[in-house]
Formats: C-alpha cells, sequence, structure tokens
C-alpha cells in the first residue's frame, strides 16, 4: 500500500484510501462506492478520510487512540445537544480486520474550515463563542464520564517537560520554561467538583465558517476533571484581549490559570518529537508557549 504521509509514530498503522475503500466494502458496503478522500490535517491519532459530501471514516494510527473510538460513540451523541458548536456525530463503527487491526468508525462530516485568526471575523467574539461552548460543556452532569490524565494534576507532567526541554534545538527558551514550570507546580491542584472538557481545544480541532466558530472536532481526549486544559487555546490562538475576555467569560481564577500555563508548557514534549513529522503542530505549540512565557517573564 502507498503511505499517505510521514508517519509520526514508530508504531504507527498506515492507512490509505483503499484500505478504506476495502473497509466499507466488507463492513458497510452502503458507503463503499462513494468517493474517499485524505483529509491532511495535524492530528497525531487518527487519520481522517471524507467519505461522499456527509460523512468521514476515522481510523487510529496508534494503539493509544484505539479508546477513543468507543468514547466518542458512547459520550458524543449524549454531549452534542447540550453544547453550541457542531460535533461530528458517530454514525457506526466498524470492527477489526486482518488489514487493519484497531475498531473505526464513521462520522458526520461537519462542513467548516480550520479556524485560524484570519478565518475569525471578530477574535473577541470568537473567544466569547468558545466561552460558552466550554462553560455549556461543563455544565453538563459528570457522572459516569471518562477520565483523561489532561483532566488530572498537570504537575504530573514534569517527566514530559524536562524531556521535551531536553530536546529542543533552539525553538523556545528552555531556561525559560523549566523557570515558568516551577510556578505552575507551585500552584495549588484543583480541588472543585469534575467538569466535562474536551481536552484539546486547539484552533486545529476548531472550524469556522463565515467568520464564526461553528464546530469542534477531535473528541479523543475529552473526560471529566480539572477544566483547566480548556485555556490552552487563549495561548495558541487568541490575541492578548480576545484571551482575557476568554478568561473573564469563563471565570477562571489566578489557580486555574496557573494551571492552564501548565499544560501549554507540557506541550514543549511535542517539539522534539513531532519536530521532523508534523510542523504545523510544532508551530502551534511554539506559539503558545512563546506567548506564555512572554508573560510570564
Amino acid at each position: 500500500m502507498v503511505v499517505s504521509q510521514p508517519r509520526m509514530h514508530d508504531d504507527e498503522v498506515e492507512t490509505n484510501v483503499e484500505l478504506v475503500r476495502y473497509l466499507l466494502a466488507s463492513q458497510h458496503p452502503q458507503w463503499a462506492h462513494l468517493p474517499i478522500e485524505r483529509v491532511q490535517s495535524a492530528g497525531t491519532d487518527n487519520a481522517m478520510y471524507r467519505l461522499g459530501d456527509e460523512l468521514a471514516v476515522r481510523l487510529p494510527r496508534i494503539h493509544w487512540s484505539v479508546d477513543s473510538i468507543a468514547k466518542e460513540r458512547t459520550w458524543l451523541p449524549a454531549l452534542a445537544p447540550h453544547v453550541p458548536l457542531a460535533v461530528p456525530l458517530p454514525v457506526a463503527t466498524g470492527d477489526p480486520e486482518a488489514v487493519f487491526p484497531y475498531p473505526w468508525s464513521v462520522v458526520r462530516w461537519l462542513a467548516g474550515e480550520v479556524a485560524t485568526l484570519d478565518r475569525l471575523g471578530n477574535p473577541v467574539q470568537a473567544a466569547l463563542d468558545l466561552a460558552a461552548f466550554v462553560l455549556a460543556l461543563q455544565a453538563v452532569d459528570p457522572t459516569g464520564g471518562p477520565t483523561h490524565h489532561r483532566g488530572g494534576p498537570v504537575r504530573l507532567q514534569e517527566e514530559g517537560v524536562r524531556a521535551g526541554v531536553a530536546g529542543l534545538r533552539g525553538e523556545v527558551d528552555g531556561d525559560a520554561v523549566l523557570e515558568a514550570w516551577d510556578r505552575v507546580v507551585a500552584a495549588p491542584d484543583y480541588d472543585g467538583p469534575p467538569r466535562w472538557f474536551h481536552g484539546d481545544l486547539a484552533y486545529l480541532n476548531l472550524l469556522a465558517q463565515g467568520g464564526q466558530l461553528s464546530g469542534v472536532i477531535d473528541w479523543g481526549t475529552c473526560g471529566v476533571g480539572d477544566p483547566a486544559i480548556e485555556t490552552i487555546v487563549a495561548w495558541s490562538l487568541f490575541p492578548p484581549d480576545a484571551r482575557d475576555a476568554y478568561r473573564e467569560a469563563l471565570a477562571i481564577d489566578d489557580a486555574g490559570w496557573e494551571r492552564g500555563k501548565g499544560w501549554v508548557l507540557a506541550g514543549v514534549f511535542g517539539i522534539p518529537y513531532y519536530r521532523d513529522t508534523n510542523t504545523v503542530l510544532v508551530a502551534d505549540k511554539i506559539t503558545a508557549i512563546e506567548a506564555v512565557l512572554a508573560v510570564s517573564n
């Protein structure tokens, strides 16, 4: 089979259009005749293929993303009615086969483009709209919700932060990262009730149409716990005025804001890991880290 794009993980499973068509013909033949196109993205855990006009096929790249298929199938239908932005609802699930070892899914295709700043007509309004989404998500009953390490204490990312700094080649100031990290670990852990979080609100997982946010994709890291992880986007996407509006709308206290900075700094691990295979993701991490360091020094 032809490799579609560079592998990001040593034990990544390769996929391509021919594989997707085979899986569909085997398990969901009603869709096997539809056009299939690889979606080029900076996603690290799943490969995405557009299927006709209304659907997409989502296949895990790597073993650690397998659980997200079941999680999204269980929880997205429950969460979708409560949030004001569109989510990619699951339509069908595929089973592992000899040619592909993991479960996979068919989901609704969401129209829109990746929400880069130039595609948002009013960044402050976009920040308020995203805050409304986060607040609506947090208001959902967390009972029985899944856990994910991104909802746990950020101080547990210490090893990854130090490994990331050790692997830098000048992309960001490693000493400044460690100084800022020391302030993060001095902040108290979250002691409030568990809240739902998306867990990866980078601009790469936000969609825009007509200058406004329209959808939120890639829910593999969602769960219940400390919602401070949702502030990463404030540093990676929003300019200072929109960042302030986002924080104010979410009513995040100083400790929560500091823990959110910690999750930004924890992204330093991804710089050496994805340096040669995912330059878009690396650039996003650098942007966010530099924004945090600019206000921390």
